[in-house]
């Protein structure tokens, strides 16, 4: 009970600024351990890129209620995608496909010929996915640390005025672009452009934070 895991320096002090109880040990985040591990697994058994349409393509996710259950935001979107520089794979949440078909714009991203929805991926696909994309754009959290993993390395374009991983933004991996289409078009093309200069390290750990819990746990200094 006394002890607390930080999976950055960062973290640790967050908890030491809040004066939390207990001693903090920096052991790296077990998110970079998952990827390292499954990824040669993944690629040795998904069958994914079979199914995906392009060559090049960015890798979209939008899940968060801020987003999809705000119709302008959703809207917004949409347009973004269909007007997008790169063709995207957009592997589609049940709950962002229902508001989609509320606001009767399903179809229109369905008809778009640069747009590829696809349903849910389980963890293996979705690794092969990351892997092989030339951008992620997303609002989800796990997705922006995952991208950091070495054997990814991809940047990030986070759907939302914030993140909870200022260290991807730090260290050039992800980008908070917001969710007006414009800006969202205008941080896609900037990226794009640019050759990615990401560290070949991530700012989330070494791979080896599961190791380092279990010593900790073993024999606590």
């Amino acid at each position: 009970s006394d002890i607390l895991y930080a999976p950055t320096k960062r973290a640790e002090q967050n908890l030491i600024r809040e004066h939390v109880h207990g001693k903090v040990y920096v052991t790296g985040n077990t998110v970079i351990d998952s990827v390292n591990h499954y990824m040669p697994i993944a690629e040795k058994y998904s069958n994914i890129m079979q199914l995906i349409n392009f060559k090049e393509f960015s890798l979209v996710t939008i899940h968060r209620a801020e987003n999809v259950d705000d119709a302008e935001t959703l809207k917004g979107f949409v347009e973004a995608f269909i007007e997008s520089p790169i063709p995207i794979v957009f592997p589609a949440h049940p709950r962002t496909i229902k508001r989609l078909k509320q606001q009767r714009i399903l179809e229109i991203l369905r008809n778009a010929e640069n747009v590829q929805i696809i349903s849910p991926q389980g963890y293996f696909d979705f690794l092969v996915l990351m892997k092989n994309c030339r951008i992620i754009l997303t609002d989800s959290g796990g997705i922006q640390e995952e991208a950091t993993t070495p054997c990814i390395k991809k940047p990030v374009l986070v759907l939302r005025r914030s993140t909870e991983r200022p260290e991807a933004v730090e260290k050039g991996f992800a980008k908070v672009v917001g969710v007006d289409k414009n800006k969202i078009l205008k941080a896609l093309t900037d990226s794009l452009n640019r050759v990615p200069n990401l560290p070949n390290c991530s700012p989330f750990g070494d791979g080896k934070a599961g190791e380092r819990i279990v010593r900790v746990i073993r024999e606590p200094i």
